[in-house]
């Protein structure tokens, strides 16, 4: 199995201090306006997932759902992650573009 460009992208930006992975850190970039993009897990429940898209539209943070717990905190080195927050723009134009693109392909 070929690992994801989206997934490099998160690695990456991990390395690079710009992601940030768990509930709290993400909630915290958002509310701050740090965060430019947030990752939700597809198998977060649907507790989190509502709490995260509402928050998000109300400070205008793109938030889109992807992957799973366990491969988006495999991608940031740590336990399973339910959310990630993307602090560098550049980066969160790059991910969300892989995303999509991803998820697009997959629907065709």
């Amino acid at each position: 199995m070929s690992r994801s460009k989206a997934i490099s992208m998160i690695s990456l930006g991990m390395r690079a201090g710009k992601v940030r992975g768990g509930e709290f850190a993400s909630e915290e970039a958002v509310k701050n306006g740090k965060a430019f993009l947030l990752i939700i897990a597809e198998d977060a429940s649907a507790n989190t997932k509502k709490k995260f898209e509402n928050m998000c539209a109300w400070y205008e943070v793109p938030a889109l759902t992807y992957g799973s717990k366990e491969s988006l905190g495999r991608a940031i080195g740590k336990d399973p992650r339910a959310t990630l927050a993307v602090y560098d723009e550049g980066f969160a134009k790059a991910i969300a573009e892989n995303i999509r693109s991803e998820q697009g392909s997959q629907k065709e």
